[in-house]
């Protein structure tokens, strides 16, 4: 009986490895027929070629560089090599993966740098775990909860003015040469958040190195993970970071119900790539160069934001880069009618620092955690705070047009140069209680009650 129960064991063993050896033989048949050897088309970015059973985004070597299908005509398929497709002749091998880009998940990715690829360029090993697929689907609406949780900057622009809440997706408009890298970093640090998730485009090497210190000299390592694309590497490669970012800030949301902020920097040099790529694949450009899709392109990520029942969350704060200081240009535009409000930098040359600007900045979710997850006299602090604010800005046309200005006048341009250095600047970091009791002292400082006009009750809670 034991001998043939051995014999059947080598029977089944042997069909076994027959059939495996078949499988084996099909696999490597099928791969032989994904492999293509002859380009009709080639443009600075693209490749054009015909094959078979390929899908939409799917990666593909040519002639060994990395490369992903942006269209699908029929058979035509057009490939956009990441590097670019000089030297690439028309007989160069072609093959292509199968699926589209993906990035191993699991709690191996905190503390690591990453490149576009989902690669690390940290010295780390690979990280080990399911492999998803980037650049999916938005949350069905069904399960999104309306977002109700407070995140805190430090910042007092931010949090006193323009407060937070987790789901929300917001963007900074700045000029390029204001220090918003600097904010981000800061936010990274301050932010009361589970994880971060950084997707850098288009950084230099000295912003990247940057990014890298902060975190490990301030030991927050543990909770952020970044993705990098630096301008030494080909731009059209920044379309793939939000995406890796996204698939990172999804894992640690839903499967570990964690709040995450994601911070994307910069959003107009992404918008810089598309429009690369669409140029390259001679569609007709849209307003300031930019393609036709732009708008759905950054809603795709974007719209990634969202609040979970099960508590797990995902805030998108991104940098919007201005063109000396345009906010009509394409990028910004399409931008503004996404999201839910910005936060607007500027100079201000009173104080010689870069504030959150209050007139141009706004969150238009704050009023669901302002005086409810905040103190209960937060909205009439930061209304009257805003409104003195504005009479300084008169007060200060009126002294350009050479107007005499009254003893009110004088007190509103001394308040908000106070407000702009205690409050306003980027570099302030406190809690949003201390904010508050700021205000209430500059309130006492340069106004009587009557002039600040904040309910009763307030003021004989509060002023100072």
């Amino acid at each position: 009986m034991a001998r043939g129960a051995q014999l059947e064991a080598c029977s089944l063993r042997l069909e076994a490895n027959q059939k495996n050896k078949k499988n084996n033989e099909h696999m490597q048949t099928q791969a032989f027929q994904r492999v293509y050897t002859k380009i009709e088309q080639l443009t600075k970015a693209t490749c054009t070629l015909r094959a078979q059973d390929v899908g939409n985004e799917e990666l593909a070597l040519v002639h060994g560089r990395l490369a992903q299908v942006v269209k699908i005509m029929g058979d035509e398929i057009t490939l956009q090599v990441f590097s670019g497709t000089e030297g690439i002749p028309t007989n160069a091998e072609v093959v292509f993966f199968g699926k589209p880009p993906v990035l191993n998940v699991s709690d191996e990715l905190a503390g690591r740098f990453f490149d576009a690829f989902g690669r690390p360029i940290d010295g780390g090993p690979d990280v080990q775990g399911e492999e998803r697929e980037i650049g999916g689907p938005s949350v069905n609406p069904v399960r999104r909860e309306q977002p109700s949780e407070l995140i805190t900057t430090g910042i007092a622009g931010i949090d006193l003015n323009n407060t937070l809440v987790t789901g929300q997706k917001i963007p900074f408009f700045a000029d390029p040469d204001q220090p918003y890298n600097q904010v981000m970093a800061m936010v990274a640090l301050r932010a009361e958040a589970d994880k971060i998730i950084l997707g850098g485009m288009g950084l230099t090497n000295d912003d990247y190195l940057f990014y890298k210190q902060v975190f490990e000299n301030a030991g927050a390592l543990h909770r952020i993970v970044s993705f990098v694309n630096t301008t030494e590497n080909p731009p059209v490669e920044r379309l793939l970071v939000p995406d890796m970012a996204l698939t990172a800030a999804e894992y640690f949301a839903i499967d570990k119900n964690e709040k995450v902020l994601v911070l994307l920097t910069d959003m107009t040099l992404y918008a810089d790539a598309l429009s690369i790529v669409s140029n390259r694949m001679d569609q007709i450009p849209s307003k300031d160069s930019m393609p036709g899709s732009l708008y759905s392109d950054l809603a795709k990520i974007y719209e990634k934001a969202v609040q979970f029942e099960a508590g797990g969350s995902i805030t998108i704060i991104a940098v919007t880069t201005l063109s000396s200081g345009d906010i009509t240009h394409a990028v910004p535009d399409n931008t503004g009618y996404i999201t839910e409000g910005q936060l607007f930098l500027r100079r201000d040359t009173e104080i010689g620092k870069v504030i959150v600007d209050p007139f141009r900045s706004l969150s238009r979710l704050k009023q669901l955690v302002i005086g409810k997850k905040t103190r209960a006299d937060h909205p009439q602090v930061m209304n009257a705070a805003i409104r003195l604010y504005a009479d300084a800005a008169n007060a200060r046309t009126k002294l350009e047009n050479g107007f005499d200005l009254t003893d009110y006048d004088e007190r509103t341009l001394q308040f908000a140069k106070e407000y702009s250095d205690r409050l306003l600047a980027i570099d302030v970091n406190i809690d949003t209680t201390e904010m508050l009791n700021i205000a209430w002292q500059l309130f006492a400082k340069y106004f009587s009650k009557a002039e600040v006009g904040i309910k009763q009750e307030f003021v004989e809670k509060f002023w100072a």
